[in-house]
């Protein structure tokens, strides 16, 4: 079976790992171009092009794949193409290409989630539970047929970053049962309920703005769902003050207002209160919450917002 792998970030790296340990034939790799990165504009590769590189995987890359990599897909004559956070929209014209058709590996419990970000909104929703499914890429956003999917539990103090790398690793399971079912020839697919849909978008640094009228709940959702990026944030002073972990706290004051600024930095929320454990001000470090109060004197009374 020739395989073409489509994927771009760290997420990618162990389902297309777990692939080539297994003995399946990658021809090829296909990524998004290498990009800037840093205060230094770096230019560097996606994750999933240095993986193909370490393994000698020929790669492709493309910023439209649509209209640059057709004729490379074509010449390709792949069996199969699994996308796994490729991050770009394949034409019907891509979709036709392999003899099996596209898989996409796809990181919450379908219809729920679809679209770029399904991980974030998961965490930012206070959701219990999430998943991987494996499905059939038709021309729509997470619209296919599914082929399997597997629930994990999400624990209440989990970020983002920790719910991926563990999503990660049961993709990367998930696609060795899908292969299996494929190569075996007992595979079933099984539509979705398109009314039970929910949609995410792309994360931009707006979405990380606390608003501290909000429950602590939902702030501290949002601080977990929007680590290691990009960081809930909110001003003090006029300033960008990024919270990057905290925990709900018994305390009640007014949205913003700082309650305690000692042994515990926290702040009034519209319902409940937030513990501050790692922070970071405009033009400093990240540090623990101890560390940031000995060297900053914060007044209690005064405002966050």
């Amino acid at each position: 079976m020739r395989i073409v792998y489509l994927g771009t970030p760290e997420f990618a790296v162990e389902p297309l790992k777990r692939i080539i340990e297994t003995g399946y034939n990658v021809v090829a790799v296909v990524t998004n171009k290498d990009k800037p990165v840093g205060r230094k504009h770096i230019l560097t590769p996606p994750p999933v092009k240095t993986f193909a590189n370490e393994h000698d995987i020929p790669v492709y890359q493309y910023d439209k794949i649509r209209l640059e990599g057709v004729e490379d897909l074509k010449n390709l004559n792949p069996d199969l193409m699994i996308t796994c956070a490729f991050g770009q929209i394949l034409s019907q014209e891509i979709l036709d290409i392999p003899k099996l058709g596209v898989i996409n590996i796809h990181a919450s419990l379908l219809p729920a989630y679809r679209g770029a970000s399904p991980i974030h909104y998961a965490i930012l929703n206070g959701e219990k539970s999430t998943g991987i499914t494996i499905m059939k890429t038709d021309i729509g956003i997470d619209t296919g047929d599914m082929i399997l999917q597997r629930e994990i539990k999400i624990d209440n103090t989990e970020t983002c970053g920790e719910l991926f790398a563990k999503l990660s690793v049961l993709g990367g399971e998930c696609i060795l049962d899908a292969l299996s079912m494929i190569k075996s020839g007992q595979i079933k697919y099984v539509k979705q309920d398109d009314d039970k849909a929910t949609f995410t978008k792309i994360i931009k640094k707006e979405l990380a703005l606390i608003d501290w009228n909000d429950t602590a709940e939902s702030i501290y959702n949002k601080i977990r769902a929007f680590n290691p990026a990009p960081i809930a944030y909110c001003f003090y002073e006029g300033n960008p003050f990024k919270i990057y972990s905290a925990k709900v706290s018994t305390l009640d004051g007014k949205p913003g207002q700082i309650l305690m600024a000692d042994k515990e930095l926290i702040i009034g929320c519209g319902q409940g209160s937030i513990s501050l454990l790692t922070v970071q001000k405009a033009g400093g470090k990240a540090m623990c919450v101890q560390d940031f109060l000995r060297g900053n004197k914060l007044t209690v009374g005064g405002d966050f917002n």
